[in-house]
C-alpha cells in the first residue's frame, strides 16, 4: 500500500531579503499570544495576514462564521507578502505570521481536519530561523529555510522547540483544496497518498478534556474553539446512535 504523504517541499522559493525587511511593518503591530495556553511554552505570539472580516486581532486557525475572508490592514502594508500569499491559486482560509521565541517549545499534539486528503491543508514559509529549531513531525525533523514552501499533513503528531538563538518566524497559510492545488500536489506525490489516518483526539474523552483546557482559558477566543469542540462532539455522538 502506497504511504501517506506527511510533508512536502513544495516547488516555490521566495526572496529571503525581501521578507525580512517586511519585518520592520510586521514589529510596528501588537503581537498577540496564541490562544492555546497549554500547548506551548515560552513566547509564541501571532500577527493575522487573513481572516473573518479582516479583524486584526482573530488569530484563529479555522473559520467558525459566514463572515468573508479578507485581508488585515497588517497585510495591506505588507506588498512582499501579498505577493506571496496571492501567489497561491487557491481559497485562502487564513494566513497568519507565528513567532517561536528564543527557548519556547510547542509540545506533541495533533490538529484536527489539516490534511491535504481533508480538503483543507497547511503550509509554511520561514522567514527567519536557525539551525537549532527543531520541527518533528510524525517523528521526522524537518528542516525549512528561509524562503522555502513546505506542506505539513498536522493530523500527525508534531512540535517544535526553538533552541538557538533567533527568533523563528514562518508565514503560515491555511488554504482549501482545488484543482490548482490538486495539480500541484498530485504532481509530487500520488493522489491514493493522500488518505485520512485514525486519530486518537477525535475520542470523545479527548475532545471533552480539551473543552475543560479551554474553558479555564481566558483567551478571548476560547468560547469559538469551545463551540466547535461541541459540534465535533455532537457529530461523533450522532454516527454512535
Amino acid at each position: 500500500m502506497q504511504e501517506h504523504t506527511r510533508y512536502l517541499k513544495l516547488p516555490f522559493q521566495f526572496d529571503e531579503k525581501k521578507l525580512v525587511q517586511e519585518l520592520s511593518v510586521i514589529f510596528d503591530h501588537q503581537w498577540i499570544p496564541h490562544f492555546n495556553e497549554n500547548a506551548y511554552s515560552g513566547d509564541w505570539k501571532v500577527i493575522s495576514l487573513y481572516a473573518e472580516g479582516g479583524d486584526n486581532s482573530n488569530i484563529f486557525a479555522r473559520p467558525n462564521s459566514t463572515s468573508p475572508i479578507s485581508e488585515t490592514q497588517v497585510l495591506k502594508r505588507c506588498p512582499y507578502y501579498r505577493a506571496v500569499i496571492n501567489s497561491f491559486k487557491f481559497p485562502i482560509l487564513t494566513a497568519r505570521i507565528l513567532r517561536l521565541g528564543v527557548g519556547a517549545e510547542i509540545k506533541p499534539h495533533r490538529d484536527h481536519d489539516l490534511g491535504y486528503e481533508n480538503g483543507n491543508f497547511r503550509l509554511h514559509i520561514p522567514i527567519t530561523t536557525n539551525p537549532n529549531v527543531e520541527f518533528i513531525l510524525d517523528g521526522d525533523r524537518l528542516t525549512m529555510l528561509p524562503g522555502e514552501c513546505w506542506y505539513t499533513n498536522v493530523n500527525y503528531i508534531h512540535s517544535v522547540k526553538n533552541a538557538g538563538n533567533q527568533d523563528r518566524l514562518h508565514i503560515v497559510i491555511d488554504g482549501k483544496s482545488n484543482e490548482w492545488s490538486d495539480q500541484l500536489f498530485f504532481s509530487l506525490a500520488p493522489p491514493e497518498s493522500f488518505r485520512p489516518i485514525p486519530r486518537e483526539n477525535d475520542s470523545p474523552e479527548t475532545i471533552k478534556r480539551t473543552i475543560e483546557e479551554l474553558q479555564r482559558s481566558n483567551a478571548p477566543i476560547a468560547q469559538q474553539l469551545i463551540d466547535q469542540m461541541l459540534q465535533k462532539l455532537a457529530e461523533i455522538n450522532k454516527t454512535t446512535l
